[in-house]
């Protein structure tokens, strides 16, 4: 029998980038039922971040249809290496664009870590097209500015130890992942810094949005006063998760499809 927890990954269907990149993406459930887009965060994939930890499974039952993706640098999505393909305007052209392919309007977001500070600017941008949002584990200022690209680039190169703890953190999470590029990863990271010299995001989302972050993640307090900033925000603590573990936590997932479920009652 298939299990319903932890669906299988089908074969990913391709939606092609503005630029000619295959962006990878994956369904599940049935055609008619509301449908949940769900990106996940730096270094991931959809399987890692959505599938593995229970999430689509969960969605499943509670009667949604979940379009999966993952995002450029991961996964099985193309990973080109130049910092210049991965501005978050790009990022954000991405999900627009299946959004286009499949013809869904409107969806729902789920979004964690870089998956969550996108999907802030797909909500403002696309506003009309998303009904509301969970974002988990937003970063605050520029996206990856924690990161030592220095460290990371050397390590890539000779094999130098990384020693900032961060960026240690981030090596290991990429390479956990069997389909991560390294250097891809280290470009994406290049590639946020670009135009985000100022820390404030521009526009807030108008959706309700439910953003929930670790108690022990370093940026929980920044979290909250994003959360502060939307007209219909509301802000939900993970309990004892950090950044990196958050996604698994069975409070998250209950937290957060209750909160999508909202929107099928109103």
């Amino acid at each position: 029998m298939p299990n319903l927890q932890f669906p299988e990954v089908p074969e990913p269907l391709y939606v092609m980038s503005q630029e000619g990149y295959r962006i990878a993406t994956y369904v599940w459930g049935d055609d008619e039922a509301p449908t949940v887009i769900a990106v996940h965060g730096f270094a991931s994939s959809c399987k890692d971040t959505w599938v593995d930890t229970g999430w689509v499974g969960s969605l499943l039952q509670a009667g949604f249809r979940v379009l999966g993706v993952d995002q450029r640098g991961h996964g099985r999505s193309e990973k080109p290496t130049d910092p210049r393909d991965y501005t978050m305007p790009l990022l954000v052209s991405d999900i627009e664009t299946v959004l286009d392919t499949y013809m869904v309007d409107p969806v729902l977001y789920l979004g964690y870590s870089l998956g969550a500070r996108v999907g802030w600017h797909v909500c403002a941008d696309l506003e009309h097209r998303i009904e509301r949002a969970v974002l988990g584990g937003i970063p605050d200022g520029r996206p990856l500015g924690r990161l030592d690209l220095d460290q990371a680039r050397a390590y890539i190169a000779f094999g130098t130890p990384v020693t900032d703890q961060a960026t240690q953190n981030y090596v290991r999470l990429a390479e956990r992942v069997p389909e991560n590029s390294l250097p891809a990863l280290v470009a994406l990271a290049g590639g946020m810094r670009f135009g985000e010299e100022e820390l404030d995001l521009g526009n807030a989302p108008i959706q309700p949005v439910l953003v929930a972050t670790g108690t022990l993640d370093a940026i929980f307090e920044d979290s909250k006063q994003l959360a502060s900033r939307l007209p219909n925000g509301t802000f939900a603590e993970i309990d004892k998760r950090h950044h990196f573990n958050a996604p698994g936590s069975r409070q998250f997932r209950e937290l957060g499809i209750e909160f999508l479920r909202r929107g099928l009652d109103d």
